[in-house]
């Protein structure tokens, strides 16, 4: 092994919190919810000293208005760390946090780390139908240091034809799979529902997941009162589910120092390898809807760098806000058709408490790679609109050669984009799309155009009898002409 063996980047302890109380009044907010998952992952690692010697605090950000909530955090567990740190909004920064904090860890420059998030989706919801304010701690300030500044994700051209939610843009990218494939609708409708029904599974078996209630796969991808069609084809059960009341905290430390804290060897976690990359923030200029050079790039470096294929990958957690998104993971990061994708059964069944997922993810591969000894796992993380991506490989045994992390932006900045333009009028083909829906009816098609020059732009149908021919009739690489405010027809 390296000199460097002792610093040596581990997870000590890991704790999850979920709520569930009939009365929102008498739920715990936010704050109080990463106190206590901090506290478990502090029984958990059989060394509750390790929590009164934290040196950073990370705080996920969160809906919530605290600003610097990790010096709240602080005071509430009687520490008193030399740094808070926060993230910007999106899905990937959970896991940033871990990879920030093991390269610290392993510079010398922190000892012990506490990361944590929280929110409170179901309880906001149950306030608000109630007509209920809920009160929140005040945390003034701001983190002594941000990981990252918020950026804007939606492009001026989705903007201008009303392209904002999350939703919709993946439903966008689950049709430009199909088509990539050559699959009806039904098909390709089909084939996302039993792998739905796969991440189901494994969540009736997480006891930290949020629906443990069993699906069949046609439950699932068929639209009913109680799971109504969101962005077509996705229905309810097919989204990211941010109504939950879900907390995790996370226990950092080197080896030495866990030794040294009277961490048990077999409760600890090693961090193998970690990159990070960004596909372009904006989903039109991207150069494919289908395609992500950021996960090929950044995910086959962190297999080189543990010295791992994918097939010698034990467990995996690829981040499943979306079918899509886990679709385009897979043709990647090149992984065998069977594989079981999830530890926690993803963003719907295992809960998607919005920026928070991957500290539920990380935490419970660490319990599975412990149960299963020798075993070495992967977790992907995805931000924005498919566009911020990390990686890491996790092991109950040590690397042989330490911790490794690259940053693989330059050589994804590299690969050529495409323009995007706002308006335009003339013909354009239909590269993808969806029909949104509002209370159970088909309100708005979305259509990513190309130009004949190659150039992409957006349209909208309202047409109800078109928008009912786009959920049974392929409509991807259909001509049609655009009137230069937005509006399509298409041929």
């Amino acid at each position: 092994m390296m000199n460097s063996t002792q610093e040596i980047p581990v997870i000590a302890g890991v704790g999850q919190i979920l709520q569930r109380l009939d009365d929102p009044r008498e739920a715990a907010e936010p704050l109080e919810m990463m106190v206590a998952a901090l506290k478990q992952a502090g029984e958990d690692s059989g060394a509750t000293n390790l929590l009164k010697r934290a040196d950073s605090i990370y705080v996920v950000r969160g809906v919530w208005g605290y600003g610097d909530s990790g010096k709240v955090i602080a005071r509430r567990l009687e520490v008193t760390p030399t740094e808070t740190v926060g993230t910007p909004y999106g899905g990937n920064y959970a896991h940033s946090c871990v990879i920030d904090a093991a390269r610290r860890i392993q510079a010398k420059q922190l000892g012990v780390v506490l990361i944590t998030g929280a929110e409170n989706g179901r309880s906001k919801q149950q306030a608000l139908l109630r007509g209920i304010d809920l009160v929140e701690t005040e945390a003034p300030g701001n983190p002594d240091r941000m990981l990252a500044e918020d950026k804007k994700m939606v492009h001026e051209a989705e903007f201008a034809r009303g392209i904002v939610s999350a939703s919709n843009m993946y439903a966008v990218i689950e049709s430009a799979i199909r088509s990539s494939r050559g699959e009806t609708i039904e098909a390709g409708n089909n084939r996302i529902s039993r792998l739905w029904a796969d991440f189901n599974a494994v969540a009736c078996r997480n006891p930290n997941a949020w629906i443990r209630k069993p699906y069949t796969s046609q439950e699932i991808g068929s639209a009913s009162p109680d799971n109504p069609m969101i962005s077509y084809p996705y229905t309810r059960l097919m989204n990211a589910n941010p109504r939950v009341d879900m907390a995790a905290g996370l226990i950092l430390c080197s080896l030495k120092t866990a030794r040294n804290a009277g961490v048990d060897e077999e409760n600890l976690v090693f961090l193998h390898s970690a990159t990070e990359a960004n596909d372009s923030v904006f989903a039109s200029t991207r150069m494919d809807f289908h395609r992500s050079p950021a996960m090929r790039i950044a995910g086959g470096r962190a297999l080189e760098l543990a010295g791992k294929t994918i097939s010698q990958i034990d467990h995996m957690d690829i981040y499943s806000c979306f079918p899509s998104a886990v679709q385009v993971a897979i043709t990647e990061l090149d992984i065998p058709e069977g594989r079981t994708l999830t530890v926690t059964g993803g963003l719907t069944f295992g809960g998607g408490p919005l920026n928070d997922y991957e500290l539920h993810a990380i935490a419970r591969m660490a319990e599975v790679v412990r149960e299963d000894r020798g075993s070495t796992g992967l977790v992907t993380g995805n931000g924005g609109w498919l566009a911020n991506h990390a990686f890491s490989i996790l092991s109950s045994v040590p690397p042989s050669d330490g911790f490794c992390y690259e940053n693989l932006q330059e050589k994804v900045d590299a690969i050529p984009l495409r323009e995007a333009v706002v308006d335009w009028e003339g013909p354009v083909t239909v590269e993808a799309y969806t029909v949104s829906y509002e209370a159970g009816k088909a309100s708005t098609g979305y259509a990513a155009c190309l130009l004949d020059d190659g150039r992409r732009t957006w349209g909208i149908v309202r047409d109800p009898i078109v928008l009912e021919s786009m959920t049974s009739e392929e409509f991807c690489g259909r001509r049609g002409r655009l009137d230069g405010n937005g509006m399509l027809v298409i041929q």
